[in-house]
């Protein structure tokens, strides 16, 4: 079986309308699971206190807003290639679900950097690359808009998303580019000495979980919706020429 097979819409919508409730009740399981355990069962940090709990959403956002990015550039190199239309709809569809996760990041940093860094918000080298990232998610929505026919709006799309992955590299690695930023390294590290503490681990590692589960929920549900919109548009558009 080869993967190009899922292309076909009906057979994606198939698919994914048999597996989309696990997927969805198992994101549940894990954010629920996540969250209480990091909020409620893990001890207050000696320096940040309990601020340092807002890293179970802000981390995870922070990884699925950049991953939202990468997928919807794999999704629009494959439009790009091979003219399947379920992968320019599902790139469509990660757009308002990666912002979603660029502003959960951005709004839970500034809440953190209140306290820890005396201001809501810094133009810190990845700070300011999450925001261009934000503002690059609005362009790709906003182009997709307005551009009636859906086989140019996707052409013009993939490009933006191939400029926008510059910055969507710069947000994950502006830390190491510039030592300048006030934005700390990775808190999520293989290396003992860099990563954070078990008990902090085990429990953000539930919530990354959940976070995908639900970025893969999402997207397999309004990848369908966009699929059913434009049946709909084409049988109207025949319709009108009837």
């Amino acid at each position: 079986m080869s993967i190009w097979e899922y292309a076909n819409p009906v057979k994606f919508i198939r698919v994914t309308d048999r597996i989309l409730p696990w997927i969805a009740g198992s994101a549940a399981l894990c954010l629920v699971a996540g969250l209480v355990w990091g909020f409620f069962f893990t001890p207050d940090d000696y320096r940040q206190g309990a601020t340092v709990k807002i890293f179970y959403l802000h981390v995870p956002a922070a990884m699925m807003a950049i991953n939202a990015w990468v997928m919807m550039l794999v999704a629009s190199l494959i439009w790009i290639v091979r003219r399947h239309h379920v992968s320019a709809l599902a790139a469509r569809a990660a757009a308002p679900v990666g912002a979603m996760f660029t502003l959960i990041a951005l709004i839970t940093g500034a809440f953190w950097g209140q306290p820890m860094w005396g201001t809501w918000w810094e133009w810190d080298p990845r700070l300011t690359s999450f925001l261009i990232l934000f503002l690059f998610y609005l362009g790709y929505m906003a182009l997709w808009q307005a551009i009636e026919n859906d086989d140019t709006a996707a052409d013009l799309t993939s490009i933006l998303c191939l400029v926008g992955s510059v910055f969507a590299l710069l947000s994950r690695y502006a830390v190491l580019f510039w030592n300048q930023g006030l934005h700390q390294g990775a808190s999520l590290s293989l290396d003992a000495e860099e990563n954070v503490a078990d008990v902090y681990w085990y429990p953000a590692l539930v919530c990354i979980a959940g976070f995908v589960l639900l970025f893969v929920a999402l997207v397999f549900l309004r990848t369908q919706t966009e699929i059913r919109a434009r049946r709909t548009r084409a049988l109207l558009a025949r319709e009108g020429r009837g």
